[in-house]
């Protein structure tokens, strides 16, 4: 009997992951939107799993808002510098280079992502769209000029350094102030552009493939909201319940390591 629902359960699978894939190979606009879940299967630690080891006594009021840096701008600094050195450290995962190469079979898309790595981008993705910033872009805290070099500079000297304990965050060249990662902090509004983006996709958008993302954050959680009211479909894929999985047109359970090469096949089978 359990091997007969164990079977059921793999032929239902199979069926809305085909049915998925007619959809997206036959969509005219559609959107991905990603969230923590497709980077942790890369080795990322979602943002409160990071802080361990010499970390695991902050909390995130110490390491991800304004006030933490105004306070403490080397302790911050530093934080974003590891961060930064175990990105470098992981590489993108099958799901990341399934949906690089989905673009190529249903055309250029716009790739909405709650993460702020780069994985998405070294797996070949173009349109990539970051709503809380990039981990490894910079700039002035109080001018708001980007200062990549400077940040490029300060960490070959923190790389220098056996702790990295010494290291501060580099001055601004226009106003002199510290050099701030541009990510978005608790409390911080998203950029206003890339919000303004990732809206226009989602009110023009007929399919969303949603992927690793707990719908629980806004207003990022917004969008599937978005989609549906305009008369799109929305594809989840996540190994665990969430909010959207009541209002997703297809829910796909498993990891998107796993999904979405199946899913990429199946896209394929439709276009041959």
């Amino acid at each position: 009997m359990l091997r007969g629902q164990i079977a059921d359960a793999a032929k239902v699978k199979t069926g809305d992951i085909r049915k998925a894939a007619k959809m997206l190979a036959a969509s005219r606009r559609a959107l991905v939107m990603t969230g923590a879940g497709i980077s942790a299967e890369s080795g990322i630690p979602t943002f409160r799993d990071a802080q361990s080891g010499l970390w695991a006594k902050y909390r995130p009021e110490d390491l991800a808002t304004p006030e933490a840096f105004q306070r403490n701008p080397g302790l911050v600094w530093r934080w974003y510098q590891q961060r930064r050195r175990d990105l470098r450290r992981v590489q993108p995962n099958a799901g990341h280079k399934a949906l690089a190469r989905l673009a190529e079979r249903i055309g250029s898309y716009p790739l909405v992502t709650q993460n702020v790595d780069d994985l998405h981008e070294r797996a070949g993705s173009e349109r990539v769209i970051h709503l809380h910033g990039e981990l490894f872009g910079t700039h002035c805290f109080e001018c708001l000029a980007p200062c990549s070099e400077e940040a490029d500079t300060a960490e070959e000297k923190d790389r220098a350094t056996a702790t990295g304990s010494e290291a501060m965050p580099p001055r601004c060249v226009h106003c002199g102030a510290f050099i701030r990662p541009s990510v978005v902090w608790f409390g911080e509004m998203l950029p206003a552009a890339a919000w303004a983006e990732a809206e226009a996709a989602a009110q023009r958008c007929d399919v969303l493939l949603c992927i690793g993302t707990s719908s629980l954050v806004y207003p990022a959680a917004h969008l599937p909201g978005i989609v549906l009211e305009a008369g799109g479909q929305v594809v989840q894929v996540n190994p665990e319940p969430t909010a959207l999985d009541t209002r997703a047109t297809i829910n796909l359970r498993g990891k998107a390591g796993e999904i979405l090469p199946a899913l990429l096949d199946a896209v394929n089978e439709q276009n041959t």
